[in-house]
């Protein structure tokens, strides 16, 4: 097996697969990657997580119970998810394949699969979704994640702290999608244990980039807004 290349930050999977065994090896091979790993057994809890939280990328088998892995992701890309996504399946013909890819996968790999190949698959599709990010739309103006600052429209950088530009990354990463306050609690300040944290740095972002920068979705979270 290839020596494991860690990635920067935490980079978010998800992984849907009703044989045990199996995904309880993947999970532990993705996890040794550097990724946080979450596990669903059957379709209807692999959609039930990828509507309820944010991942940068998702290995689906095509055959699961509940909830078909093509419907399941056809959902899901209704819904705006926008994950990279990585579709197993034993079937191999070429029917089949372009199905997967029509639904919305990115990727195909078919069991049985080497599973070197599989990581390197993996690493492939995260940098692509992290590659797409590097200036993300908010509104008129961009967030330029290489700088770590917001670029207005006249040209003028407006620098951000480290936690303001975490929070406002990921919003825009997902910018149909509102983030309940627990959910940006856990992905941005898993250090604090503040209960008001989500606020105080939505009221640090109004105050520096205006009022309208980050939606308030009143009894649900918040969404990205626009300058």
């Amino acid at each position: 097996m290839t020596e494991n290349v860690p990635l920067s930050g935490a980079t978010r999977l998800l992984l849907v697969e009703d044989d045990h065994e199996l995904a309880a090896m993947l999970a532990t091979l993705f996890t040794g990657e550097g990724y946080e790993v979450d596990l669903a057994g059957d379709g209807q809890q692999g959609l039930h997580l990828g509507l309820s939280r944010s991942y940068d990328v998702m290995v689906v088998d095509r055959r699961l119970p509940a909830l078909d892995g093509l419907e399941m992701l056809q959902r899901l890309r209704r819904r705006a998810v926008t994950a990279r996504v990585l579709m197993l399946t034993a079937l191999g013909d070429r029917y089949e394949r372009v199905r997967g890819l029509d639904a919305g996968a990115d990727d195909y790999l078919v069991k049985p699969f080497d599973v070197d190949e599989l990581l390197a698959r993996t690493r492939a599709l995260t940098r692509r979704f992290l590659d797409q990010a590097q200036q993300l739309p908010i509104g008129a103006a961009l967030l330029d994640v290489e700088a770590r600052d917001v670029v207005l429209p006249g040209g003028q950088r407006i620098p951000l702290s480290p936690r303001e530009f975490e929070l406002l990354l990921t919003l825009a990463l997902r910018p149909r999608n509102v983030q309940t306050r627990p959910h940006l609690r856990a992905r941005v300040f898993a250090d604090s244990s503040a209960e008001s944290i989500v606020d105080t740095y939505v009221y640090y972002l109004r105050r520096k980039l205006g009022r309208t920068v980050i939606r308030t979705v009143r009894g649900l979270g918040y969404q990205i807004g626009t300058l």
